[in-house]
């Protein structure tokens, strides 16, 4: 009976944001812009750490394995949303949406899981400098990073089979401008409470588990930099994870928000608002933030785009 009426709903409706139709083209023109700029920033600082043999170290390809998630997890929401403007019924398959929720999730897993990643090496090198190039070889930070990425794409397999085999029988207009989990309990045609407190308790676990093991890093490393007898040398410590600690505040500050609260006390529309900032506005930042507080990623950027142009190198 329950898969009979699962298959009642073959497609939802992404309600977005409606409006008048010359604010939906401005928001279309405003939120292609974003895109643009997001896959821009977080492709140059992915190439340019590929190809300069100098940013072969951890904290950069880290850095570069982040930019590249950045890339596919705004793409798995923005160009929905931009199609959405443009046409009157946005609709969208019932296996795509589940799939567009499954790859959400999983890159914003990805996200968190290569934030510790990071944490862990800024840790190593401040903390236990004499033996960070012994303990992070090549073969390490290559297996962490790749960790990274399948336990992200293995981590909610489970909680989104869970709420895909609900039955979906009735409403199938969902306020958001993509597939996010609460919407889709809420227009379960049955009582998700169960699903809802299973998905909830572990997101809430994940989230904070994660959370803690970064700032138990950074609780270490401020300790070891209080420690630096010298102003200086405190500051050029402080300066080498200072652009990682604003990431890691700003994404989980909103995901946060967004997924360790009761789903009922929230409206949608806000829901949105806060969709826009951490789906589309963190990953336009992240490259800003990078690359405009890290010499060796800005001087690497300059030499890369001036061997293209095909000027002679200095010499100085």
């Amino acid at each position: 009976m329950g898969m009979e009426n699962q298959t009642r709903v073959t497609e939802f409706i992404l309600m977005g944001f409606p409006g008048h139709p010359l604010t939906r083209v401005l928001l279309f023109l405003l939120f292609l812009v974003f895109y643009i700029l997001t896959l821009t920033g977080n492709f140059i600082i992915t190439a340019v750490i590929l190809c300069d043999r100098h940013l072969h170290k951890p904290m950069y390809v880290f850095i570069g394995n982040f930019s590249f998630v950045e890339i596919w997890y705004t793409t798995t929401t923005v160009p929905k949303l931009l199609s959405g403007f443009l046409i009157e019924r946005d609709t969208i398959s019932f296996a795509g949406c589940f799939l567009q929720l499954y790859f959400f999730f999983s890159l914003g897993a990805t996200e968190c899981l290569i934030l510790t990643t990071m944490g862990y090496d800024r840790y190593l090198a401040i903390c236990n400098p004499l033996r960070y190039s012994t303990i992070m070889n090549s073969k390490v930070y290559t297996n962490l990073a790749l960790s990274c990425w399948i336990t992200g794409f293995m981590i909610y397999v489970i909680p989104i089979v869970l709420i895909a085999n609900l039955p979906f029988c009735g409403p199938n207009e969902i306020n958001h401008f993509f597939c996010d989990a609460s919407p889709l309990l809420e227009l379960s045609c049955s009582q998700s409470h169960t699903i809802e407190i299973i998905c909830y308790t572990y997101t809430s676990i994940l989230i904070f588990s994660i959370f803690f093991l970064i700032m138990v890093s950074y609780m270490n490393i401020l300790l070891a930099i209080l420690r630096i007898p010298s102003t200086t040398g405190r500051q050029k410590a402080f300066s080498t994870c200072a652009s990682h600690l604003i990431v890691v505040l700003i994404f989980f500050a909103s995901i946060i928000f967004m997924y360790v609260r009761p789903t009922a006390k929230y409206p949608f529309d806000l829901d949105k608002v806060i969709g826009v900032f951490y789906a589309i506005l963190v990953p336009l930042i992240n490259p800003v933030i990078y690359s405009l507080r890290n010499k060796e990623v800005i001087r690497a950027l300059k030499k890369t785009m001036w061997s293209r142009i095909g000027f002679p190198k200095m010499s100085h």
